[in-house]
């Protein structure tokens, strides 16, 4: 029989204090299943001998979604680990389909998580696409607590791999494939999102317009070298086509722009540049001219 002596309260403290704070934990993940955005969820570990289950039935059974869509697993380890801090989650972010492939991939933090404890996965899910399908690459970062402080313990798990535009439900095989579409098909962005949605996504128009400006203005710095390297040349071919664009000031109303070509002989490079007139002013600065191309220009 245990008495007083014997027992060893220090110890029964720290048991204590580290369930308190994986109570805790799994209390904000549970809050933000339920209150945050679906998009990015989390799964706590499963019980000796039953199947890992989402809190509350909100997300599938990772082994039987396994078992009816193949997947890929792919293990990386992480350059650094870093300490899991509360998001705000997007208000708006549409849960993507559960029919689609998932292919799994495991990041583990890069810090030894030997002889700690495993309290779950933080799930991050990207929709890809290959032609004639998409699909989704699943993240799985399995969350190790380490009890250095027991008021505050340490969560650890691995980083996500960086991204063209972070916190987007898009990978990067998607947007490419939008923007050849578009620039270099001619496929609108309206029928492309027909065409996902007769493979079982609904993308919203405003949703996909927002990724396609975000693309464009982080592809800002490659277009500025194509330019310098089309203006570069001491033979230039250039002209300008009219179009009419719709005037922000003035609703219903539009205005005559210009679109300038400018051709790169030497290096067989084209440049579009639009300009809202033909004077001087209104035309791209060149970068290295010779006499003859400039008057060829401005005449």
């Amino acid at each position: 029989m245990q008495t007083a002596e014997n027992i060893d309260y220090k110890k029964l403290y720290e048991q204590g204090q580290l369930k308190i704070a994986a109570l805790n934990h799994e209390l904000a993940n549970l809050k933000k299943l339920i209150f945050g955005s679906r998009q990015e969820g989390f799964i706590p570990e499963p019980a000796q001998g039953q199947a890992v289950q989402g809190s509350l039935g909100l997300h599938a059974d990772i082994v039987e979604a396994c078992k009816i869509t193949p997947a890929t697993k792919v293990t990386h380890q992480a350059s650094r680990a870093e300490v899991i801090t509360q998001r705000k989650e997007h208000p708006g972010r549409t849960k993507l389909p559960d029919h689609l492939r998932r292919e799994v991939i495991v990041l583990e933090p890069g810090k030894d998580v030997t002889g700690l404890r495993r309290l779950g996965y933080e799930i991050t899910e990207v929709l890809e696409y290959k032609p004639g399908e998409l699909f989704v690459k699943q993240f799985l970062r399995p969350i190790y607590i380490q009890p250095i402080n027991l008021a505050e313990p340490l969560f650890i798990t691995a980083s996500l791999p960086g991204r063209m535009l972070e916190k987007c439900m898009a990978g990067e095989s998607l947007l490419a494939q939008m923007v050849v579409d578009k620039y270099l098909d001619h496929l609108p962005i309206n029928r492309q999102l027909q065409r996902f949605e007769r493979l079982g996504v609904t993308i919203p128009q405003s949703t996909s317009n927002d990724w396609m400006r975000s693309v464009l203005t982080s592809l800002t710095g490659l277009y500025e070298l194509h330019k310098k390297q089309v203006l570069g040349s001491t033979y230039i071919h250039a002209d300008e086509t009219t179009i009419k664009v719709q005037d922000e000031n003035k609703k219903g109303k539009t205005h005559l722009g210009f679109y300038w070509a400018y051709h790169n002989s030497e290096n067989k490079l084209v440049l579009f540049d639009y300009r809202p007139g033909r004077g001087v002013s209104h035309r791209v600065t060149p970068y290295c001219f010779s006499i003859s191309t400039i008057r060829y220009l401005y005449s």
